[in-house]
């Protein structure tokens, strides 16, 4: 869960796992949406596959990236769980 959290405390991580939850993309596809190299982008993408939020499957000479929603909704449950949301209010003795 700590390489999740990692993953998410870089804005153009968190910006591309939002376009993935849109559409499975082409590494050429994400790369037309920011001003980056390709090699800075190559390492973002490995961190994110490292941490299990994407999964890359190579098509020929292309590679193309999908959201792992799997992992997603673990995360978004240990959040919920870290803040106690959904949980019934505790009880205070009067």
């Amino acid at each position: 869960m700590n390489a999740v959290f990692q993953a998410l405390g870089d804005p153009t991580r968190r910006e591309i796992l939002r376009l993935l939850g849109q559409r499975a993309m082409t590494a050429g596809e994400i790369a037309e949406q920011f001003p980056l190299a390709k090699s800075t982008l190559s390492g973002h993408f490995n961190i994110l596959k490292n941490a299990g939020l994407i999964v890359a499957e190579r098509n020929g000479t292309s590679i193309a990236y999908s959201l792992n929603v799997s992992v997603v909704e673990q995360t978004i449950g240990a959040v919920m769980e870290l803040f106690d949301v959904g949980k019934p209010p505790k009880r205070t003795k009067s």
